[in-house]
């Protein structure tokens, strides 16, 4: 298994949506005061550090299983042990983090609705695909 890397160079979701914020045709439509974009950018960037601690746990899982799947005779019990370990990591890099909560509390009723509307689809970017947790704007309700 290759292992995952994140750089926001090579996520176009990033420019995309994650910073939707700095856009300044979207924060004269939803009338973003500096205040609200500097919350914003705060959660962003915790939200990164996150995701390369959880990056590094994939990554770390699946190291670990390379030379048991290398072994002249491979331990069964502890692949299938390892591969759940690595399933887990996964598991964790997949889920929503908590934070976009903390974006959408940011915004007021309003705001939320006209980012709602600014989409070309609720929770969905360009071409119809899913941008990344948490940071798409999603359909209320």
């Amino acid at each position: 298994m290759p292992p995952l890397r994140h750089s926001p160079d090579a996520d176009p979701w990033d420019k995309v949506w994650a910073r939707w914020w700095k856009n300044p045709q979207m924060v004269e439509k939803l009338g973003l005061t500096a205040d609200q974009q500097k919350k914003m950018d705060d959660i962003f960037q915790q939200h990164r550090l996150k995701l390369i601690d959880v990056t590094a746990a994939v990554e770390r899982e699946q190291v670990t299983l390379e030379p048991m799947m290398a072994a002249d005779q491979p331990d069964e019990a502890r692949i299938v042990a390892q591969i759940d370990k690595v399933a887990q990591a996964r598991a964790e890099l997949e889920k929503p983090m908590p934070d976009a909560a903390g974006i959408r509390r940011i915004l007021t009723p309003d705001q939320w609705q006209k980012l709602q509307a600014e989409s070309p689809r609720p929770g969905r970017g360009p071409g119809g695909q899913q941008p990344p947790a948490p940071f798409a704007p999603r359909k209320a309700g």
